[in-house]
C-alpha cells in the first residue's frame, strides 16, 4: 500500500496533480493517494481479472485516469452510474474528487465485481457502490442522474440498454475516441443529442470526445 509521504513522492503524482489543476480540481495530498492506490491495485491484478489492456499499463495515468479525470465539470451532482466499469474508469476517479456524487460501478463479469469492492474497501470510498450484473437487467433503488459509459457499446445500445434505470432529467454521457458520426446518425428518436464535447487530455495523444445526450421530451407521446 502507498503511504501517503510516499504517495505525494511517486513518480505518477506530478502528472496527476497537474492534470487535476489543468481541470480546475483540487489536487490535495488524500486524493492523489487514493488515486495512486486505485492504479497500484490495477498493475497488481490487470493480468488476473483482466483489467485493461496489457499495453494500457504504462499509460494508466493518462490513457485511463485523466481520461476520466477530464469528464467531471459535465458529470451533475447527484447519482451516477458507471456502465461496464472494468477496472473502475471513469467511476472511480470521478467519486473521489466529487463527494457530491453517489457512484454506482457495475459489471457483469464477477472477478471485476470482486476488484472494485476491493479497491472501494480499500480506499474507503464511502460515495461509491458496486454492483455485478448485466446492464440491461439492472434493478436500480433509485433512478441516476446521469449515466455514464466508456468502451461500453454504440451509442443507440448504450441508451436503450440504460433507459430504464434514467431519472426524468437524466444526462446520458457516452466517452469517444473519434468523432462518432455513423453512430450519432443512428441514434432512434426517443434521444435527444445535447451535445459533443472535444476534450484534450494532458499526455494523451489521441482524440477524445464525450458524446451528451438525454430522453427527448417527444418520447411519452411517441409511445417508446
Amino acid at each position: 500500500m502507498v503511504g501517503s509521504g510516499q504517495g505525494v513522492m511517486h513518480a505518477e503524482a506530478g502528472q496527476i496533480r497537474a492534470g487535476m489543476e489543468r481541470f480546475g480540481l483540487v489536487a490535495d495530498d488524500a486524493r492523489l493517494v487514493a488515486m495512486l492506490q486505485h492504479l497500484e491495485a490495477v498493475r497488481k491484478w490487470a493480468k488476473t481479472y483482466n483489467l485493461v489492456a496489457r499495453g494500457d499499463l504504462e499509460a494508466l495515468v493518462a490513457r485511463h485516469l485523466l481520461d476520466a479525470l477530464a469528464i467531471h465539470q459535465w458529470v451533475p451532482s447527484g447519482r451516477m452510474l458507471d456502465v461496464g466499469s472494468g477496472a473502475g474508469f471513469p467511476g472511480i476517479p470521478l467519486a473521489i474528487v466529487r463527494s457530491d456524487v453517489k457512484v454506482c460501478l457495475v459489471d457483469s463479469v464477477g472477478k471485476r465485481v470482486r476488484f472494485l469492492r476491493h479497491v472501494v474497501r480499500q480506499l474507503s470510498l464511502q460515495n461509491i457502490e458496486v454492483a455485478q450484473s448485466r446492464v440491461e437487467d439492472f434493478d436500480a433503488r433509485e433512478p441516476f442522474d446521469a449515466i455514464v459509459c466508456r468502451a461500453f457499446a454504440s451509442l443507440s445500445d448504450f441508451m436503450a440498454l440504460t433507459r430504464h434505470v434514467a431519472g426524468p432529467r437524466c444526462r446520458f454521457l457516452a466517452i469517444k475516441g473519434r468523432y462518432p458520426e455513423a453512430e450519432l446518425k443512428d441514434l432512434p428518436d426517443w434521444v435527444r443529442v445535447d451535445s459533443v464535447e472535444k476534450y484534450d487530455v494532458p499526455d494523451l495523444h489521441a482524440t477524445r470526445h464525450l458524446v451528451i445526450m438525454s430522453i427527448s421530451s417527444l418520447a411519452g407521446r411517441m409511445g417508446d
